[in-house]
């Protein structure tokens, strides 16, 4: 069974986030930032890495850089959900290294088709 791990700040998010991610048939862990997402990717390497930009400790710029530095973490899926909608933090999530980008609010068929795009959901 394929793998995520969520990581925002807001319990509230992770939970939803969670919810929907294994209602559509992947196991999930969660993390509350990014240093302890990398805590948990250096146990377990995810394949989805659903993740929040503003966070403490370690935002979701510098978790997502440093995931792809460790081995294994650029074959991970990375999906960006943010508040940050300004074309210019879009292209620096990208530019950072994830591979689709979701706005809060989000809703089960928008994580739903961006799984789909990934190829970790089969029609």
């Amino acid at each position: 069974m394929k793998r995520c791990l969520v990581v925002d700040d807001s319990r509230v998010i992770r939970r939803v986030a969670s919810k929907i991610i294994q209602d559509l048939g992947l196991d999930v862990e969660e993390a509350e930032n990014g240093k302890k997402a990398m805590n948990a990717v250096a146990i377990r390497m995810p394949d989805l890495v659903f993740t929040d930009w503003d966070m403490p400790t370690m935002n979701g710029i510098e978790f997502v850089r440093a995931l792809r530095k460790l081995p294994g973490g650029d074959k991970v899926a990375v999906v960006f959900c943010t508040t940050e909608n300004e074309v210019a933090q879009i292209l620096q999530a990208l530019e950072a290294g994830a591979d689709e980008y979701i706005m809060k609010p989000f809703d089960g068929e928008i994580v739903r088709s961006k799984l789909l795009l990934l190829g970790l959901l089969s029609e």
